[in-house]
């Protein structure tokens, strides 16, 4: 399953570069269409708000009957300040996508894919903002950065995420040279 998903992302990815315009204000509904266009053809679910709660080892996300209230005020809040994703600067642009793919993974609207699906926002916000993300697997010590990362922005601390997207854009630009 987890090699269809890939190929699938890839596609959904492909796809989704071309259905947004750069001045595009991304939506909840933008998100519910891109987990569709992802993983429709995988799962009857897909696209829509998961009904069960769901923890990853003793972390517990929000529970499901709070998701259309927490994405309402994601939309109202991050979504309406950082998209389009067209700052002036690349520190602005990075505390953007920090900000707002922290926020995402956090509420997990969905059963399965969630920060997949935070990657393709990201990216279709860098590409917004001019630059390309190239997200590679994240192992070892960088998957614990990670994961600690977005348990700080229970605290709407932002800045580990910040560091997890410069060195992603670092990785991109040098792999791109």
């Amino acid at each position: 399953m987890d090699r269809v998903e890939a190929e699938l992302l890839k596609q959904a990815t492909d796809t989704l570069i071309h259905a947004y315009d750069p001045r595009h204000r991304f939506t909840t509904q933008d998100i519910c269409h891109m987990h569709r266009v992802w993983l429709g053809s995988v799962y009857a679910w897909a696209g829509t708000y998961r009904q069960v709660n769901l923890t990853k080892g003793t972390f517990a996300f929000a529970f499901a009957a709070q998701i259309p209230a927490l994405m309402q005020t994601f939309e109202r809040g991050p979504l309406r300040r950082h998209t389009p994703c067209r700052f002036p600067s690349t520190p602005r642009v990075i505390a953007a996508l920090a900000e707002v793919h922290t926020e995402l993974v956090l509420i997990h609207p969905f059963r399965e894919g969630n920060g997949r699906v935070a990657r393709i926002l990201a990216t279709l916000m860098a590409l917004q903002a001019g630059f390309l993300l190239d997200f590679r697997p994240i192992h070892g010590r960088r998957r614990t950065a990670y994961f600690a990362a977005v348990q700080a922005g229970l605290d709407h601390d932002y800045a580990p995420m910040a560091r997890i997207f410069r060195g992603v854009m670092r990785r991109t630009l040098r792999s791109a040279a």
